[in-house]
């Protein structure tokens, strides 16, 4: 399958959302982990896999470079995104989980 292109940060989350990526976690960097502050759903580097991701650019404003993560757990049975900055903005600590995000596959 092709990867997929997008133009935006949010058709990309539309459309991984009909993929059934429908959780969004957040990155908890001091606990190295992934959290749904809705669901309380924690998940640590090795409880989930990269399916895909997505690199924008930002075109007037290098504030506005992200990557939007499809990421999926077979222990816990749920898929979920990720957004995550990069370049000047990127958390670039030696944090477990960031690690994990920028050893993704290349596509």
């Amino acid at each position: 399958m092709d990867p997929k292109s997008y133009d935006t940060v949010t058709e990309a989350m539309a459309d991984l959302k009909k993929q059934g990526y429908t959780i969004d976690f957040s990155i908890l960097t001091e606990k190295e982990c992934l959290i749904c502050h809705l669901t309380s759903t924690v998940l640590s580097p090795d409880d989930f896999e990269i399916d895909s991701f997505y690199r924008f650019e930002g075109d007037s404003d290098p504030g506005d470079q992200m990557i939007v993560y499809a990421i999926s757990s077979k222990d816990n049975n749920l898929k979920g995104i990720v957004v995550n900055a990069y370049g000047i903005y990127a958390d670039n600590s030696t944090s477990k989980i960031i690690k994990k995000l920028d050893t993704h596959p290349n596509q």
